[in-house]
């Protein structure tokens, strides 16, 4: 045992030989190995998509069961057929879950009590492709109980809770989706969706714009009929505006994504959450001291950079807007180019919408065991088919997870194959989804409603007035309580004392 010299609270200690030897020597974790075990292509390529995992929050584990859903013959407890699932007899799982989701979805709960008496939705046939999980399950059963029918496909191939879709099916829902679809899969569920016999949309609920393309592209004669789309995600978003500006969007379509409780709650908040969230569970990372390269101040960019800083990484911001580049900087982020430093970053986080944002001359640049995800809506921003080459390693290291290996040994490590972090790979805080479901819910009924005339063949936001009831509707779980404006003080700002509060151009 080493002595201790009290004097003055200095130390005497003299490190041990086997220490001196490990300091010189830890610059060799570093290094690259130079020889790898070749593993074959043919599992990471050609299954790396159709392989079904489970989050961790998913009672299924369908690696078990390798046959597909499609192959199956399946029907609920009513003797029903009219779905596509993984497991039917799942069902009470996902009931459990879709019960503890009602608990932090107050508005839609409070918006079934309300309008359920009126049935604001009766008659309306509403397609929706969106994530499939408990709470959009809870968004599914409040439109139906205000009078809505409802067939739902996945707008994500790996954010499917199994048990939840099998949850929906047993009630009467023809659900048509399944964790780990194929995209001959996805574009199958779409369809069965669509195209049925005696029924027919109209209304759509899209998240991504894949559904409203599919229609456009196979079944255009179908918006003969359809009085509205509800869009909640910038890919979608941007879709419907390209429609638009070239006079192919013959319905009108209401733009939830730029609503204000939608943006500035679901993509602030909830990645603020969900960045750490799906990056611990994939990976089991350690966050203090990390190099972060964020690309894009959007919304979901200031969420993930308030996580990251909060947890001690040191973050680098890529932008291309200077006013969200600005705000990068007075948030104390440094603002760089993705060239200058792929080289030393640890983890790689893209949240811009866009395409080839991180592309292959970056990721043959990044250092060995960085790591690389997406946490916009579109899985462009990553050029992962350019890692589909013979010379590069897929190895799957866990659900969700793979190690893509360089001839030379180095590895990067891919989660969710560049698509949706928060929902492929762990999940998102309910309270928060229960805003946006609330306003998609709400923009549904805008537009079903609308007299003739109302909405144009264009783009929408939803009008304030909607964007504060539906704050309004959260804030009594906080036992939160509104000051009212006194009718001088009304009269004194110009407003109405029930709102809007805010005039439209107004930032939040």
């Amino acid at each position: 045992m080493e002595k201790w010299d009290g004097n003055e609270g200095t130390s005497a200690f003299h490190m041990p030989e086997w220490m001196i030897q490990f300091a010189d020597q830890k610059q060799e974790f570093n290094k690259r190995p130079t020889k790898i075990g070749r593993r074959s292509l043919s599992r990471s390529i050609s299954q790396s998509s159709t392989d079904s995992y489970s989050s961790a929050a998913s009672y299924t584990d369908s690696s078990d069961d390798e046959t597909s859903p499609r192959d199956k013959q399946q029907k609920n407890s009513k003797g029903s057929s009219d779905f596509c699932v993984k497991n039917i007899k799942q069902a009470e799982f996902g009931r459990r879950e879709i019960e503890i989701a009602e608990q932090e979805m107050p508005a839609l709960m409070a918006l079934r009590k309300r309008a359920q008496g009126e049935k604001p939705l009766a008659g309306a046939k509403i397609v929706g492709c969106t994530h499939i999980t408990a709470q959009t399950a809870v968004l599914m059963e409040t439109l139906g109980a205000l009078g809505a029918q409802c067939r739902w496909a996945a707008c994500n191939i790996y954010s499917t809770l199994n048990e939840v879709a099998a949850a929906l099916a047993e009630s009467g829902f023809p659900v048509f989706a399944w964790k780990g679809e194929s995209e001959d899969d996805f574009w199958w569920c779409i369809d069965r969706c669509v195209n049925v016999e005696g029924w027919q949309p109209n209304m759509i609920l899209d998240d991504g714009g894949d559904l409203t393309h599919w229609i456009y592209k196979k079944y255009p004669n179908m918006f003969k009929k359809i009085k509205g789309i509800v869009e909640e995600s910038v890919t979608g978003v941007h879709r419907l505006y390209q429609l638009s500006k070239a006079g192919k969007l013959c319905v009108p379509a209401m733009n939830v994504n730029d609503s204000v409780t939608k943006q500035k709650f679901d993509n602030l908040y909830c990645c603020r959450e969900s960045i750490l969230d799906g990056l611990k569970r994939t990976t089991d990372m350690m966050f203090g001291g990390k190099q972060v390269v964020v690309c894009g101040y959007g919304e979901v960019g200031k969420g993930c950079c308030a996580a990251l800083k909060a947890m001690g990484s040191i973050v680098y911001v890529t932008e291309i807007d200077p006013i969200c580049a600005l705000q990068a900087c007075m948030d104390g982020f440094r603002l760089v180019k993705l060239n200058e430093v792929i080289r030393q970053v640890d983890i790689v986080i893209t949240c811009t919408g866009n395409k080839n944002v991180v592309t292959r001359e970056h990721l043959d640049r990044m250092k060995n065991s960085c790591i690389v995800c997406n946490m916009g809506h579109s899985n462009t921003e990553i050029d992962v088919a350019s890692l589909r080459t013979p010379e590069l390693t897929w190895e799957r290291v866990r659900s969700q997870v793979d190690h893509v290996i360089w001839p030379d040994g180095k590895r990067i490590v891919l989660l969710a194959e560049g698509r949706l972090l928060n929902l492929s790979c762990s999940t998102v805080p309910t309270f928060v989804l229960s805003i946006t479901a609330t306003t998609q819910a709400l923009a549904l009924i805008e537009l079903y409603n609308a007299p003739e005339g109302r909405y144009k063949q264009d783009v929408y936001l939803l009008p304030k007035k909607m964007d504060e009831y539906v704050a309004s509707l959260h804030l009594p779980t906080f036992d939160a309580h509104l000051t009212e404006l006194t009718d001088e003080q009304a009269k004194y700002l110009g407003l109405n004392k029930n709102g809007p509060f805010k005039p439209n151009y107004y930032r939040y």
